[in-house]
C-alpha cells in the first residue's frame, strides 16, 4: 500500500514533538470531555526502554508547507503483545493515510514478535472515535477492553483526611524504596488485565528515565514496617496523575488505598494544582472505580483497547 499523492513518511526526530503534539490534540475527539494527549504525554512515551523513533515511529508529511498530518507507532509490551497507537489530523483524513499507516505499524509488529507464538497486536483509540474504530475492524481487530479516564478537581487546603489504623503512608525514598514499590505493585496487579510481570532493573530503568519522574510525589503504606500499599504519581503541565496504585490482597477493604488517594491529592492541591487525573481499567476485578467515585472522581472520557490475535507472527 502506498501513501497518496502529495504525502511522504519518515522517522520523526526530537524537535517533531510539538508538531505531533498538535496532530494528536486535532484527532482527540474528546466527546466526554477532558483532553488527555499532549506534549507531555507523548515525551513520556518517546522516552520509554526499548522505543527507539528511528525503527518504531512514523510520522506523516504533507509537501505543502512540510506539515505533519499523521504519526503511528509500536512498542513491544510484554513477551505476546505489541502496543501501537496512530493518529491522523482530520483534515486530512479519508485519503488513505490511516491505512496505510496501520499496514505499517503491523509489519513493525511482525517484526517485534517474529517467532512468537500466541502473537497478540494491541491498539488504543478514544471511544468517540468512530472512523478509528471502523478503520480497525476493517483490519480484523475487535474491542477487548474499556478503560475511564477519571478526574478530580481539587480546592485550595485539601484535607487527606485520617488514615486507617495500624497503617502508616509516607514519602518514599528513592535510594532505598524503589524495590518495595516495585514488589507491593507487581503482586497488587498480578491478575489485573494486560499486566506482566517485570524485573526490577528494568522497571526502575523506565520509571526513573521518564521525564515525568518525581519520586516526591510517591508514596508508601505500611504496617508494623512492612509494605503494604503503594502510589505512583507525576505532574503533566497543569494536572496532577496518579500513574499505578495498589494494594496487597490480605490488606485491600481497609481503606488504605483511599488514605493513599487523599494523600496524593492533598500533595498535588499543595503544588497548587486544581486538577488531578488516573486511568482506570473499567472492568477492574478489585472494584477500583468504585473506590474512585467514592473519593469524588468522575468519568471524563473513554478510551478503548482493540486487538487482534494470531497463532504466529502478525
Amino acid at each position: 500500500m502506498d501513501l497518496p499523492p502529495d504525502y511522504e513518511f519518515r522517522a520523526p526526530i526530537p524537535d517533531d514533538l510539538d508538531a505531533v503534539a498538535e496532530v494528536l490534540v486535532a484527532g482527540d475527539p474528546h466527546d466526554a470531555g477532558q483532553r488527555v494527549l499532549d506534549a507531555d504525554f507523548l515525551q513520556d512515551h518517546w522516552s520509554r526502554v526499548g522505543f527507539a523513533l528511528g525503527t518504531d515511529a512514523w510520522v506523516v508529511v504533507h509537501h505543502r508547507g512540510d506539515a505533519i498530518v499523521g504519526y503511528g507507532q509500536a512498542r513491544r509490551e510484554g513477551p505476546t503483545v505489541v502496543e501501537i497507537w496512530g493518529v491522523v489530523h482530520p483534515r486530512h483524513r479519508g485519503r488513505g493515510i490511516g491505512s496505510w499507516l496501520l499496514a505499517r505499524i503491523q509489519q513493525r509488529a511482525s517484526e517485534l514478535l517474529a517467532g512468537v507464538g500466541s502473537a497478540r497486536f494491541r491498539h488504543a483509540i478514544n471511544a468517540g472515535d468512530r472512523a478509528a474504530a471502523a478503520l480497525l475492524a476493517a483490519g480484523g481487530l475487535h474491542p477487548v477492553r474499556h478503560f475511564w479516564y477519571m478526574q478530580l478537581d481539587l480546592a485550595a487546603g485539601f484535607e487527606p483526611g485520617a488514615t486507617p489504623a495500624g497503617i502508616e503512608i509516607s514519602g518514599i525514598d528513592p535510594r532505598v524504596d524503589l524495590p518495595a514499590v516495585h514488589a507491593v505493585l507487581d503482586e497488587a496487579f498480578a491478575d489485573h488485565w494486560g499486566h506482566h510481570r517485570e524485573p526490577l532493573d528494568r522497571w526502575a530503568q523506565e520509571q526513573t528515565g521518564s521525564p515525568s519522574y518525581d519520586p516526591t510525589l510517591w508514596l508508601l503504606a505500611t504496617e508494623a514496617g512492612v509494605p503494604v500499599g503503594a502510589l505512583t504519581a507525576s505532574v503533566a503541565g497543569d494536572r496532577g496523575w496518579v500513574d499505578q496504585l495498589g494494594v496487597l490482597a490480605p490488606c485491600r477493604g481497609r481503606g488504605i488505598a483511599g488514605a493513599l488517594l487523599r494523600r496524593s491529592f492533598a500533595t498535588f492541591a499543595r503544588r497548587g494544582l486544581r486538577q488531578v487525573l488516573l486511568s482506570v481499567d473499567a472492568e477492574n476485578p478489585t472494584g477500583a472505580t468504585r473506590l474512585y467515585e467514592r473519593v469524588g472522581m468522575r468519568v471524563v472520557n473513554r478510551w478503548d483497547w482493540w486487538e487482534r490475535s494470531s497463532g504466529g507472527p502478525l
